[in-house]
């Protein structure tokens, strides 16, 4: 490739890189305020612990201490903490981006609960997605050199029951039959290999469904292309044929997809961490929700809001160097 198309490409990646970057703060805000609205009129009290309510004097100085009895005076002052605004202008008491302390776990901060949750599900998601993209590439393959085959009908099917089935209903029968009844893995926690396996196949297959469906199409499409039917003039094989040119291009609606998908399952299944009793960020999420901790539920949504926009951008970034003819 000429050197002057070279720079090109990459003034180009440079430019897209930095516009995605001045859109990541406006982004973030946006869902800062929405999940701020969603989240305040949530009944309930995080003060409350197990029914019972402190005494009224307690709960007003908590109150006031936390701005719980000022919306306005919540939303400005935990965003100048958690954007790093508070940080910048001096206050260096707490971590860059402070999210505040936990309204339900004493002496327990946002930070630290992300800090230490956030690898779980980190771990378990990015196991559910190579899980999904070895099922969903090899049976959207399959299904597109096989048409109208007994694989081609198995692959469709299959999607259509990873995808009509919600993970946390996998997961329970999957739970059921190979924990409970088999005893072949725990029933729940995390330590070990036999801890990840069954919540991440059971979180792997809606997004192998889809992957599936997406090789699938793709490749059908390939395999009856101009470009296609000349390497096989050529005295390709039908290897060759397949993994290096039908493939390769195929895979770009897969690349696309991944971006989202990868950051949905890193960040955690909520239901199928709390059917598995997997110690993850999604477990917190919905403790959060429930008990309607605010601060805890404002700073998970805001880093999955930040992972979901850099997985995005590196998609994008990936999908130019897969395919040079996207500008």
């Amino acid at each position: 490739m000429p050197s002057s198309e070279c720079d090109a490409r990459e003034n180009t990646m440079l430019k897209l890189i930095g516009w995605r970057l001045v859109q990541l703060p406006f982004i973030l805000l946006a869902v800062y305020s929405i999940t701020f609205a969603l989240a305040w009129v949530i009944p309930g009290n995080p003060l409350e612990k197990d029914g019972r309510r402190p005494p009224p004097e307690v709960m007003e100085a908590m109150s006031e201490s936390y701005n719980l009895n000022d919306p306005v005076g919540f939303y400005t002052g935990y965003l100048w903490k958690a954007s790093g605004g508070a940080w910048l202008a001096g206050d260096r008491d707490g971590p860059v981006f402070n999210f505040g302390p936990s309204l339900r776990h004493e002496n327990w901060t946002v930070n630290e609960i992300i800090a230490s949750q956030l690898p779980v599900s980190m771990v378990l998601g990015f196991t559910a997605m190579v899980i999904a993209m070895i099922l969903g590439i090899t049976a959207g393959v399959l299904g597109a050199v096989r048409p109208r085959s007994w694989l081609d009908s198995l692959t469709i099917a299959v999607s259509l029951v990873g995808i009509s089935f919600p993970a946390f209903v996998v997961g329970v029968v999957l739970l059921i039959v190979f924990s409970v009844w088999l005893g072949w893995f725990p029933v729940g926690g995390w330590g070990t290999w036999k801890h990840v396996a069954l919540p991440a196949i059971a979180l792997s297959l809606p997004f192998a469904a889809y992957i599936a469906q997406f090789t699938r199409s793709g490749m059908s499409e390939q395999l009856a292309s101009d470009h296609i039917r000349t390497a096989r003039a050529k005295g390709l094989s039908e290897r060759v044929v397949v993994m290096k040119h039908a493939l390769k291009n195929a895979f770009l609606p897969v690349l696309s997809y991944l971006g989202p998908a990868t950051a949905a399952a890193m960040t955690g299944s909520f239901v199928v961490e709390k059917v598995f009793a997997v110690p993850g960020i999604g477990t917190h999420f919905v403790d959060a929700v429930l008990g309607k901790d605010i601060t805890v539920l404002m700073g998970i949504v805001l880093v999955y809001a930040t992972m979901l926009t850099l997985f995005n951008l590196l998609v994008d970034v990936a999908y130019r160097f897969v395919d040079p003819r996207v500008h």
